[in-house]
């Protein structure tokens, strides 16, 4: 496990003052959300299910490969407890009752994509289980987002945008809310381009449990 520098966010290009304190404000990674004897609790629970699912190679909107994924309401008693904890700090109390459960393969990526406003609101919440990982987060704008090329924005006048790269520590709370969950796109560097502060994150298997609130 990488050893996580003071704050686990490397800003990127040529920030605006507002949208950087602003940013810093709306995206933010608590480590050690839970302990070791909480993850196993987890994994108890969801890995019986995800055993029994094949990794994907194809995704509706192409934003995942290499995944396999469900939605689970009811939880043990252990593990809803543990829910409510991210519900509490991250939703002030309310938030869907399905939760996201989303199983990276090693191999697997998560392309440049930004939610779809359809299917949840201004607040995304996720732990990270069994390894670190980097987020990449470009600003992006309206435009961009609506155009079919919106995922190769970041190649185009790359010394144009400013971005983010946010690490995400085994057992971390990621809170994406806001101007970061709707004003910057959102991805999963794959292993070989897994930095952070020029460190290699070894990036293994990785379960996401991601809580959201209504549109």
């Amino acid at each position: 496990m990488i050893s996580v520098p003071d704050g686990c966010i490397s800003f990127f290009g040529p920030w605006p003052d507002e949208d950087r304190e602003r940013f810093a404000t709306d995206m933010l990674v608590k480590d050690r959300f839970i302990d070791d004897t909480e993850e196993g609790s987890l994994l108890s629970e969801i890995e019986p299910y995800l055993q029994r699912l094949r990794y994907e190679f194809d995704h509706w909107d192409d934003a995942i490969h290499g995944y396999r994924e469900t939605e689970r309401k009811h939880w043990y008693p252990a593990n809803r407890a543990i829910l409510d904890r991210v519900v509490t700090v991250a939703f002030a109390g309310v938030a869907m009752p399905y939760v996201h459960v989303l199983d990276l393969a090693e191999e697997g990526v998560i392309k440049p994509h930004v939610d779809s406003v359809r299917y949840c609101g201004n607040t995304i919440a996720g732990i990270s289980l069994l390894s670190d990982s980097v987020m990449r987060m470009v600003r992006t704008n309206d435009e961009e987002q609506t155009n079919a090329e919106y995922r190769q924005i970041f190649s185009n006048e790359r010394h144009k945008k400013y971005w983010a790269d946010v690490l995400l520590p085994r057992r971390s709370l990621y809170i994406m809310r806001h101007t970061a969950r709707y004003k910057f796109t959102h991805e999963i560097l794959a292993a070989n381009e897994s930095l952070f502060h020029d460190q290699q994150v070894k990036k293994t298997r990785r379960i996401s449990i991601i809580c959201r609130n209504d549109p």
